[in-house]
């Protein structure tokens, strides 16, 4: 999930080793004027939407990046609030993923920029159409989750 008020991008895939599926990705959009709170009703509706339909076994959210303006900073926390909000609901554990090693596990570079996580993204998940920014965030901290969770599962077999 990559949460803002106005756009968040929501995205599921399944991964079978090294394999990666999309399952669904998707945007849930605000638009401008809308009350904050109508906005955070909408994200944890979408939030919890898609988990409803999609049943998956845990969820990733991108961790807050630094922001210097303080209502830009509340905003984006409150928005994560609402998707974290619906994946307690659901009875997921949740897993956080600070922006740059979203970037370091798509791109291989933590300071890559936005086109280049996007590209990555398409060629990984075989994507044919390039998908908005948001979306594209979001499949970018799902495909990060993945290959953390393949690492944790093949440190835990080597440890036996």
């Amino acid at each position: 999930m990559d949460m803002s008020l106005r756009s968040s991008g929501l995205a599921v895939i399944d991964s079978a080793g090294s394999a990666l599926k999309i399952v669904e990705y998707r945007l849930v959009k605000n638009p401008p004027g809308r009350p904050v709170a109508e906005c955070l009703l909408q994200i944890f509706r979408g939030v919890e939407d898609v988990l409803s339909r999609c049943r998956p076994g845990e969820a990733a959210i991108e961790d807050i990046f630094f922001c210097k303006n303080f209502r830009t900073a509340a905003l984006l926390g409150q928005a994560r609030g609402a998707a974290l909000a619906a994946c307690a609901a659901a009875g997921l554990p949740v897993f956080e993923y600070a922006p740059r090693r979203v970037k370091q596990a798509v791109a291989g570079y933590g300071a890559a920029g936005k086109e280049q996580v996007k590209n990555m993204v398409m060629r990984l998940l075989a994507l044919s159409e390039e998908p908005h920014d948001d979306a594209s965030d979001a499949l970018a901290v799902a495909i990060c989750h993945a290959h953390a969770a393949r690492f944790e599962s093949l440190l835990e077999k080597s440890r036996r």
